[in-house]
């Protein structure tokens, strides 16, 4: 990487939508970036768009993030980084089909990019981070990943797209309790829908009205407000907080009330 005096991003998922979103406002805001994705002529456009208006030094890494080469390279790279403030890991897709029709390649490219790479690349970024006593690690998840509830349809068939981002919201979270005190913090950040590519690259329309979806400017700046409220799960449409609160309380006392020690009645001969 090239070295100067200000402090460095890595953005994955940077080609487009909320990934190119980040890498916009952590250059506005005087980052140097690495920026990865994989296809390489989005991110050259970026890359000459971002040092020709921001002044930074901007890095492309054309990476597929489900290939274990291409991962360990940038997993190498992350960790020798001592410069590295941020780590953006935005990769993903969805393929949302029934889960009988998902062949196995594409289930195992699912949890490639959106379980591996994300608690591989965190893994390599916390060292440094944490021997310098600064950090930020956001992890782009879903609001979907609290929707096991609710079957398709309404919603979209996404078992493995699901299970996935509620994966990243437990490690994220259960992550936030370990780093205390010492300076890092970590982010799943659980936008809606999303006015990107995302759905156009699988072929669907974006569910809702236009005034459902959210601009990936937006989604960035409620990332970033939410990492100065300490917010560790940051959802960005959502007004009533004490939601939020209420699920994370219904958890533990789920907890709670199975301690273990006899079996429930109900499952009693």
């Amino acid at each position: 990487m090239t070295h100067t005096s200000r402090p460095r991003a890595v953005v994955t998922g940077a080609s487009s939508g909320i990934g190119a979103a980040f890498a916009e406002r952590l250059a506005r805001e005087g980052f140097d970036l690495v920026i990865v994705a994989r296809r390489r002529g989005r991110l050259e456009q970026l890359q000459r768009h971002l040092q020709g208006d921001h002044g930074v030094t901007v890095e492309v890494r054309q990476v597929n993030l489900a290939d274990p080469d291409g991962l360990r390279g940038l997993e190498r790279e992350v960790g020798d980084d001592a410069a590295l403030e941020m780590l953006v890991n935005n990769a993903g897709f969805g393929a949302y089909m029934p889960f009988i029709h998902l062949d196995r390649a594409t289930a195992g490219e699912l949890i490639g990019v959106q379980v591996i790479a994300v608690t591989r690349l965190t893994r390599a970024a916390l060292p440094g981070m944490i021997a310098r006593g600064r950090g930020t690690i956001i992890n782009v998840s879903s609001r979907l990943a609290f929707s096991a509830t609710i079957p398709a349809p309404p919603l979209p068939y996404r078992a493995t797209y699901a299970a996935t981002k509620a994966y990243v919201n437990a490690f994220t979270e259960l992550l936030h309790h370990e780093l205390q005190g010492t300076g890092v913090r970590v982010q799943a950040l659980c936008p809606g829908v999303v006015t990107t590519e995302f759905h156009g690259r699988m072929g669907m329309e974006r569910p809702g009205g236009a005034d459902m979806h959210l601009s990936p400017e937006d989604v960035v700046a409620a990332s970033l407000a939410g990492l100065r409220l300490g917010e560790v799960i940051c959802i960005p449409a959502l007004m009533d907080t004490d939601l939020l609160t209420k699920y994370q309380d219904a958890q533990q006392q789920l907890l709670r009330g199975s301690p273990g020690g006899e079996v429930a009645p109900r499952y009693r001969d």
